[in-house]
C-alpha cells in the first residue's frame, strides 16, 4: 500500500498527504499506479498533430498500425470525432478510467486537444483528465488545463543543465520565433520548470518522463530525479531511447542497464517501472491494447 500513500512535497518543499480526490486519481490511473495499471485503463485521443519542438529522437508517423512508440497514430481525430471514439470504447470497456491527449505531436500546440477535454469532461465528469506535454507551452495553459478539469499531467523533461538539452534538442519554436541550440534547451528548461511548479500549485498530479539516451542522459537522470523530487513530482519515468532520427545509431540501454539505473533513482524518487511506451492512440489497459478494435469499426463506417 506504499505506493497509495505516497507523500507529496509542496511548492514549499513540506511533504504533505494527498487528499482523498489526490488519492483517487492516483489509485485508479494505470500510469502514476502500477497496481492501477492491472485493474484499469486509460485511451489516448490523438487529436493533436502539431508540435512545437524537435527532439533528435523522435520521428512522428501518423499511420504506422503496427509499431507501438510515442508519436505513432493510425488516425488523427477531430474532438467530435474523438468523443464518439469515447462513446464507443466505454460502451464495451467498462474499466476505462483515464482519457488522455499525449500526440502525435504537442497537444498544447493544438486547440482541438482543449475542444476535445471540454466535450469529453463535460460529458463524462467521472474520468480522469490527463495531458502528456514536453512543457513548453505549459506556463502559458495551466490556467486554462485546470478551468478544462485536467488533474494528471506528464511532462517529458530531458534534462536540467541546457548544456545538455542542446544535445537533444533541434529546435523550440514559441510565439513564433524558431529557438535554436542553447537558447532553445534553455527557453525550454526555464518553461517546463515554472510549468510544473503551477501546475503543483494548482494539486496537480505530476509525472516526469526522461528519455534514457547513452552518453547524454545516462548520468544526468540523476539531477533530474533531484530537481524533480524537490519541487514536489509524484513519480518519475525513465523511458529508454528509441533509436530514429539523429539518435539512430546510439545503442540503447539494455533492460537490465535501465533496471539498474531505476534502482538507484529509487532512492531518490519514487519510478514507474511498468511504462510500455505507448501510442498516441493507445486503448486499454497497459499491455493490452485494443485500438485497433476501433480503428477498423471507423473505417468501415467512413466506407
Amino acid at each position: 500500500m506504499s505506493e497509495e500513500t505516497f507523500p507529496v512535497a509542496n511548492v514549499g518543499g513540506r511533504e504533505v498527504p494527498f487528499d482523498a480526490d489526490q488519492l483517487r486519481r492516483i489509485q485508479q490511473h494505470p500510469c502514476f499506479s502500477e497496481k492501477a495499471c492491472h485493474a484499469f485503463g486509460r485511451m489516448h485521443l490523438a487529436v493533436a498533430p502539431k508540435c512545437n519542438i524537435q527532439c533528435k529522437y523522435c520521428v512522428r508517423s501518423f499511420d504506422c498500425v503496427n509499431e507501438s512508440r510515442p508519436g505513432v497514430t493510425s488516425q488523427v481525430l477531430k474532438p467530435q470525432e474523438a468523443l464518439a471514439r469515447v462513446d464507443e470504447v466505454l460502451a464495451n470497456y467498462h474499466y476505462i478510467k483515464v482519457v488522455a491527449v499525449a500526440g502525435p505531436g504537442e497537444p498544447l500546440a493544438n486547440e482541438e486537444t482543449f475542444e476535445t477535454l471540454r466535450l469529453v469532461g463535460e460529458k463524462y465528469p467521472h474520468l480522469i483528465l490527463c495531458i502528456s506535454t514536453n512543457g513548453l507551452l505549459l506556463p502559458d495553459k495551466i490556467q486554462e488545463l485546470d478551468r478544462l478539469g485536467v488533474c494528471n499531467i506528464t511532462v517529458t523533461m530531458n534534462a536540467v543543465d541546457p548544456e545538455i538539452g542542446k544535445e537533444i534538442y533541434d529546435y523550440v519554436t514559441y510565439n513564433g520565433k524558431k529557438y535554436e541550440g542553447l537558447e532553445a534547451a534553455t527557453l525550454l528548461l526555464d518553461h517546463q520548470l515554472k510549468g510544473i511548479e503551477e501546475a503543483l500549485k494548482l494539486k496537480k498530479i505530476v509525472k516526469v518522463n526522461t528519455v534514457l539516451i547513452p552518453g547524454i542522459t545516462d548520468k544526468h537522470v540523476f539531477d533530474v530525479a533531484r530537481k524533480i523530487k524537490d519541487m514536489g513530482v509524484f513519480i518519475h519515468n525513465v523511458m529508454p531511447l528509441i533509436p530514429q532520427y539523429k539518435f539512430a545509431n546510439i545503442t540503447p540501454p539494455s533492460p537490465e542497464e535501465k533496471r539498474k539505473i531505476q534502482e538507484e533513482l529509487g532512492k531518490i524518487i519514487k519510478q514507474m517501472k511498468h511504462c510500455r511506451q505507448c501510442r498516441s492512440d493507445a486503448i486499454g489497459r497497459l499491455g493490452c491494447d485494443v485500438q485497433q478494435e476501433f480503428q477498423s469499426r471507423t473505417k468501415e463506417q467512413a466506407a
